[in-house]
């Protein structure tokens, strides 16, 4: 027997903003039924396709360290230099950049400082397949 993953849940000071955010970044929906509002202290999104959703929870505390867990982002309709800048242009911040010629990442933060890293579309990475 194994289990499943049922969410991931990321803790936050503005559970809405930060759902509104990557609900921006992931192209994300609100759960039928289950709108998130302003002042709501968890608020879950899900892909369009129902595959995966994201739950974000209000705790007291900011955050102190660098995550133990994050996001690896793909781009789906844009290249890994544009879709940085699209992060960069809606509030997210780079943290550090690990791009090379032939592939590499750059690890950016939410607007509440929780990291992820956004990759090269499959695309490029095709593109570069010998």
């Amino acid at each position: 027997m194994v289990s499943a993953v049922s969410h991931t849940s990321i803790d936050c000071r503005d559970a809405y903003a930060l759902s509104e955010w990557w609900k921006r970044v992931l192209g994300y929906v609100d759960v039928d039924g289950d709108p998130n509002e302003p002042g709501h202290e968890e608020c879950m999104i899900l892909a369009p396709d129902g595959s995966h959703r994201l739950l974000f929870i209000e705790v007291p505390e900011a955050k102190s360290v660098k995550n133990r867990i994050h996001l690896d982002l793909r781009p789906t309709d844009r290249t890994r230099d544009e879709e940085v800048e699209r992060l960069l242009a809606i509030g997210a911040t780079q943290l550090a950049d690990r791009r090379t010629a032939t592939g590499g990442w750059v690890t950016m933060a939410d607007p509440e400082g929780n990291e992820l890293c956004v990759l090269r579309s499959q695309a490029e990475v095709d593109a570069a397949a010998p």
